[in-house]
């Protein structure tokens, strides 16, 4: 098989994108928007570069395909800003929380789009609209016929970030006839560590170097933090979140909560909350937000008041659960927070990123399923600023243990702590780095 009958599935697969996304726009409107920017057909808006002069006005492209990924090339655009002045920012998603989390990073003069679908028409559409001047793919986004015609333009397009665990390479493997030329196509690759570099040599891809991880750099929103500790320290009762929990993780952990209730009815004003979990006040933070109000009705049906974040108009408002039914307020969370529960490590779904709770001074109880974060989780659990358990039950109790002992919850915090400040400067390195790929004369 040839990446030209790839070519055909992936034209032929078009209708089936455009009913999806038809399909997902009903939960969340941001998939409807500038549709047709996914098969490479742009507006009068975005307009190609060529006519600005001088090469310093070229697109610098990033993709950052979904919200974690924008928030790590947060710091990379920021250290890129620096090092290369009058760049403009070519930024591209493919989910709407990614796009949304985008438009914040935006200066005069970017532009924001979709990701184009991987077929040759629409990429070389893409390509020859804003000729970019060199592409950076955030984490794990390779699209054969993107890698192709970058390589047939002269166009450096480069993984950064890059991180491939165990179960994402027997994958890529089994489809080596297309993955293969793919990553070997890219012209670098900066792993994060030196396990995902070996990975990636596997299939192909030539690894300039292992450069750290850019989340270890992002700075917590200062006004949320302050919000989210001010919030803390008016209760009376620790707080325990799920951090990005995933779908079926939220019912075990309310079938786990059920053990603590009383069995009398407790009446719900400010003076009198029922307790759920001996004094600790739980947090549920879901991963995806068309999943909110599903949270909070199985909340419901579980038997337990809660009170949504999108309804607090100042403070929390009195509730067995809360329910953080926002977006890009994470900071805020964590540092509402004692403890938190890591979502997606709890069923086989690999973990979400652990980093930024470091980062707040935020320890994390996690499950046995962190593979798309396996060197972070490790080397946090060797700082004592995370805790490995081997399902959510025993979780629940590492997290309770904890915000019963103040000593070891403080030494937790500090670890934390400096375990984000021991990894910082991957973001300057990658971005020095593209700045020595193109040779650029002015701040590099």
């Amino acid at each position: 098989m040839t990446r030209a009958l790839y070519s055909i599935v992936m034209w032929l697969l078009q209708p089936l994108v455009r009913a999806k996304l038809r399909h997902r726009a009903r939960a969340e409107p941001g998939y409807g928007e500038c549709v047709e920017e996914r098969f490479g057909r742009y507006t009068k808006l975005t307009v190609s570069p060529t006519a600005q002069a001088g090469r310093e006005q070229d697109f610098v492209w990033v993709h950052a395909v979904s919200l974690g990924e924008t928030r790590a090339a947060e710091v990379l655009i920021a250290q890129l800003r620096m090092l290369l002045p009058g760049m403009r920012l070519l930024l591209t998603h493919g989910t709407a929380t990614g796009r949304a989390q985008g438009r914040s990073l935006l200066q005069e003069g970017d532009v924001q789009v979709w990701q184009p679908w991987d077929t040759p028409s629409a990429v070389q559409r893409f390509l020859a609209h804003f000729q970019p001047r060199v592409g950076l793919l955030v984490e794990t986004e390779v699209w054969p016929n993107m890698v192709a015609a970058c390589a047939k333009d002269h166009l450096p397009l480069c993984l950064v970030n890059a991180r491939m665990s165990e179960k994402s390479l027997k994958q890529a493997l089994r489809l080596a006839w297309l993955s293969g030329p793919a990553y070997a196509g890219l012209r670098a690759v900066w792993a994060q560590t030196a396990d995902d570099a070996k990975r990636l040599t596997q299939l192909g891809a030539s690894v300039s170097g292992v450069t750290g991880n850019f989340k270890f750099d992002a700075t917590p929103d200062p006004l949320q933090s302050a919000q989210g500790q001010a919030w803390r320290a008016a209760l009376e009762k620790p707080v325990v979140m799920f951090a990005s929990s995933r779908e079926g993780e939220e019912a075990d952990l309310l079938q786990i909560l059920k053990q603590f209730r009383p069995l009398v009815p407790v009446e719900y004003d400010s003076n009198a909350i029922n307790n759920v979990a001996n004094g600790v006040q739980w947090l549920i933070v879901p991963r995806h937000p068309q999943r909110f109000d599903a949270v909070v009705q199985l909340c419901a049906e579980h038997g337990f008041s809660v009170s949504r974040r999108s309804a607090w108009n100042g403070a929390p408002k009195p509730a067995d659960i809360w329910v953080g039914d926002s977006l890009g307020e994470m900071a805020l969370y964590y540092a509402l927070s004692d403890v938190a529960l890591l979502g997606g490590s709890f069923a086989p779904l690999g973990g979400q990123n652990l980093i930024e709770a470091a980062a707040c001074g935020c320890p994390v109880v996690m499950g046995p399923h962190t593979f798309n974060f396996a060197q972070a989780a490790e080397v946090a659990v060797a700082a004592g600023a995370a805790f490995a358990q081997v399902d959510l039950a025993q979780a629940v109790d590492r997290a309770m243990a904890l915000v019963r002992s103040p000593a070891d919850l403080q030494q937790a915090v500090s670890a934390a702590k400096d375990l984000s400040q021991a990894h910082r400067g991957a973001a300057q390195r990658t971005a020095r780095a593209v700045c020595d790929l193109l040779k650029a004369p002015t701040g590099c």
